[in-house]
């Protein structure tokens, strides 16, 4: 999409600058030799949404700006402007020059104009300094794509953005997004979800067309280790994201439909069952993107490529592991006369953790009831006598009395039938 002239709004800010120390700032980058500073991204976006839509405005609950020169150097400028009081958490990463800061307890943070330029698709890009359009032209989709100067309020939207919130639609800048960062689908489907947008058709057909011919390097099937940091760390980044919507589940439905769960996997493309997986999960208190990890073809594979926690890698390890357990029983079919207490015993002895009994709980499948029985009742059984009342009736530390509670625990359990 070729940008069109910048406009100027002539719609008022009241919600946007509302309480906000924007005099403040704009006289610490005069000070830094900042050229100019704009408000970009959701805040802008949402504002503009939210008077199209005529509805009250709320104060965002953050803001991002874009300055053009250093943003470290306007995080120092302010915090030698401002009393002290007024700062907290001030954080300043100077290999990336961006800066967070809390000024009156409200955050802010502050990056520099950049251009982006993608080596290789799926690659982290190659930044160098730019321009507030410049910078612009690296956003995912024109709703995105704009900013509001604070120097004299301009509005600046040189890809119609307007148009598309009007239209309620979401446009790619240009005709490589996806094939640059593969992340910009899973972005698309948060925001339809949040927004209740539809993706432009010609949206629509680049994720078509690029996930058909995927042009990246890496493959399914090759070493997770050589996947491109848009097919492994940010797309779980993404994930992650995507799972701490509120509509979360209607935006992996959108991402389903639009076939972007290939970039995850193809099984989970094909995946009917995360649904009810997933509520169990939301039920348990189990990780979303784990549970939703489950239903892959290989769950180790696809999280040691997106890097998961190693806690998170190691219970679905586990959950296999229970999986071919309870294979193993369905033949021998000797479940089937097995007490709480033995049921106790088998689970404990294998030392699975608790998130991995709750996971093979939500994969389902016909001898799920019993260990959902321990996560809830069993395990929190213990022995009517303790170990320090046995010693006192003249029991000796050691094995046997180990085995004397055990047994005390197991005829409690076993109560539980009746």
């Amino acid at each position: 999409m070729e940008p069109t002239e910048s406009s100027k709004s002539h719609l008022e800010w009241p919600s946007l600058l509302k309480n906000l120390p924007l005099d403040e700032i704009l006289k610490a980058a005069n000070t830094a030799g900042i050229n100019s500073v704009a408000i970009v991204g959701g805040a802008v976006r949402d504002e503009l949404l939210n008077q199209i839509k005529e509805q009250p405005l709320q104060t965002p609950k953050d803001l991002d700006l874009v300055v053009e020169g250093s943003a470290t150097q306007l995080a120092e400028a302010l915090k030698d402007e401002l009393e002290p009081r007024r700062l907290s958490g001030l954080r300043i990463y100077p290999d990336y020059d961006t800066a967070e800061i809390k000024i009156d307890g409200y955050p802010f943070d502050f990056a520099t104009a950049r251009i982006e330029k993608y080596k290789s698709p799926g690659q982290n890009p190659q930044v160098t300094p730019g321009s507030i359009e410049k910078d612009l032209q690296r956003r995912d989709f024109t709703v995105n794509a704009m900013a509001l100067e604070l120097s004299n309020m301009r509005l600046i939207d040189p890809y119609g953005g307007q148009a598309s919130l009007a239209n309620r639609e979401l446009r790619f800048l240009h005709s490589k997004s996806v094939e640059e960062d593969p992340t910009r689908i899973i972005r698309a489907a948060r925001y339809s979800a949040r927004l209740l947008f539809d993706l432009a058709p010609e949206a629509h057909k680049q994720i078509k067309s690029t996930l058909l011919h995927w042009p990246w390097k890496w493959k399914q099937g090759d070493s997770p280790n050589l996947a491109p940091p848009a097919l492994a760390t940010r797309l779980r980044l993404e994930m992650e994201l995507l799972f701490h919507e509120e509509l979360w589940a209607e935006a992996l439905e959108n991402l389903q439909s639009w076939g972007g769960l290939v970039l995850l996997e193809s099984g989970l493309q094909a995946d009917k069952g995360w649904g009810n997986r997933l509520k169990k999960a939301s039920e348990l208190g189990v990780d979303l993107l784990t549970a939703f990890l489950a239903g892959s073809r290989n769950p180790g594979v696809v999280a040691a490529r997106l890097q998961l926690p190693q806690h998170q890698q190691q219970i679905l390890i586990q959950s296999l592991e229970i999986q071919k357990f309870l294979c193993d029983l369905l033949e021998r079919k000797e479940y089937l006369s097995w007490t709480p207490s033995i049921w106790s015993h088998e689970i404990e002895s294998n030392n699975w953790h608790c998130d991995a009994i709750a996971l093979s709980i939500c994969n389902g499948g016909p001898i799920w009831r019993p260990f959902y029985k321990w996560l809830n009742c069993w395990r929190f059984i213990k022995s009517p006598i303790s170990a320090k009342e046995l010693i006192q009736k003249g029991w000796e530390a050691g094995p046997l009395l180990g085995k004397e509670l055990k047994k005390l625990r197991s005829e409690e359990l076993d109560k539980l039938i009746n």
